[in-house]
């Protein structure tokens, strides 16, 4: 029998987080729920979710702390994170955290099974051949998730990896916000989607691999164009 992804829904609302749960079954997913932050922490942690639907505003925990917990125990972990759209503070912290999306309430069911699936093709590893990238005085291995400057060790995230892959085997050119979107990951170019998830993504990889991230040498942004890895591949 082909794989059902197994997906985690943590949301304090109980309309919403039926309708969701009615949804992806709908669309063939196996749905397990939480309904607040304490039990959906427990759940997260259990790591037998494909994909975690993570609202922000929880009773006990936020998402913001479930989802650093999460990341701190496994960095390839898909979470998409559900959120009202004034709460643009949380919106950039979560993702700072480790959350691979947002998604604004009121949202599109159908925009939402979207990125559930997109994640999901997206979330089985980098594609590029590369297994160890020079950034600076940085050496990334894409197969661990790791970098080491000197004695350090820096933890990076599957999608942070991912993006930098897909720059470092483009390095001749920069790269687009929205070929990142459809190559990293995986929404449609003509998807009409407005998020600030390549931003947020983009500055996160800077204070971990550039001297100064506020005056970037290896990932530089190319006014107008999108973004370019100066970086050398071993």
């Amino acid at each position: 029998m082909p794989h059902r992804s197994r997906l985690l829904i943590v949301e304090d609302e109980e309309p919403i987080r039926v309708g969701l749960t009615d949804l992806f079954v709908y669309h063939g997913y196996d749905v397990e729920t939480a309904e607040d932050g304490p039990s959906g922490l427990t759940k997260a942690l259990s790591g037998t979710f494909d994909l975690i639907l993570l609202d922000l505003m929880l009773p006990g925990l936020d998402g913001c702390a479930i989802c650093d917990r999460v990341r701190a125990v496994d960095r390839g972990q898909p979470i998409i994170m559900l959120t009202a759209r004034t709460a643009d503070a949380d919106i950039i912290q979560g993702l700072r955290l480790g959350a691979d999306d947002y998604i604004a309430k009121p949202f599109s069911v159908t925009e939402l099974v979207l990125r559930v699936r997109a994640v999901l093709r997206r979330s089985g590893g980098p594609d590029a051949d590369v297994a160890r990238l020079r950034l600076g005085d940085l050496e990334l291995d894409s197969r661990s998730l790791t970098g080491r400057r000197g004695t350090e060790e820096i933890p990076f995230t599957r999608r942070e990896v991912a993006i930098l892959d897909y720059l470092a085997t483009h390095g001749e050119r920069p790269v687009s916000r929205e070929e990142l979107l459809n190559k990293v990951w995986g929404y449609a170019r003509d998807c009409g989607l407005e998020t600030r998830t390549v931003d947020i993504h983009i500055a996160k990889l800077r204070r971990k691999i550039e001297a100064d991230p506020a005056a970037p040498r290896l990932l530089v942004t190319v006014r107008g164009v999108g973004y370019r890895l100066l970086a050398g591949e071993t």
